[in-house]
């Protein structure tokens, strides 16, 4: 089952490795400690090199797709990613690119920005009309709100975004986030 596979590796090490550069990856991937990475660079040209770094590292490879230089913002961007890599899914802000990954059996995560309150009431709508395996929250360092979310949904919650600290760390996971995500190596081997 394709959520199992990344539970356990969240399990195993909550923190997810989220990589904006070639550099970034070389270190997440000689890392022994983080089980999932998030591809957040790339070109339609490079993300089959940079997915197969992360496969052959042994982890879990999640593709951006509203960050990968261009694929557009059509829902064949996940047929892409589904046909010509070996990722294990996609995350993305558009419920559209959400849906068609679902109907390729693809993890998936959506990841909302908790801009304001409109935006915090708009989980629970798009709870009931797509269904991602996991959702990101932006910014990660808002336990009281991290916990509001966990209790208003079923679906596991990632806290991403601002994640710094060991702190920071520990208050989004016992808020009630499976995991956090960030792009702060310092963190990765915390």
């Amino acid at each position: 089952m394709k959520y199992t596979k990344f539970l356990e590796a969240v399990e195993a090490h909550p923190i997810i490795a989220a990589v904006k550069d070639k550099e970034e990856l070389k270190i997440c991937c000689a890392s022994e400690e983080i089980q999932v990475v998030f591809v957040l660079f790339g070109d339609i040209c490079t993300i089959t090199k940079i997915v197969d770094e992360i496969k052959e590292a042994g982890k879990v490879a999640m593709v951006h797709v509203d960050l990968i230089g261009g694929l557009g913002s059509k829902e064949i961007i996940v047929d892409f990613i589904k046909y010509s890599t070996k990722a294990d899914g996609i995350i993305s802000t558009k419920a559209p690119l959400i849906r068609r990954a679902e109907e390729f059996h693809m993890f998936t995560v959506l990841r909302i920005f908790l801009i304001d309150s409109m935006a915090f009431e708009n989980i629970k709508k798009q709870q009931q009309s797509i269904h991602p395996d996991v959702i990101e929250v932006l910014p990660g360092v808002m336990p009281k709100i991290i916990r509001q979310i966990d209790k208003m949904i079923n679906t596991p919650i990632i806290a991403g975004g601002l994640i710094r600290t060991k702190e920071d760390v520990l208050e989004a996971l016992e808020a009630g986030a499976v995991a956090v995500s960030s792009t702060n190596s310092s963190v990765w081997e915390l």
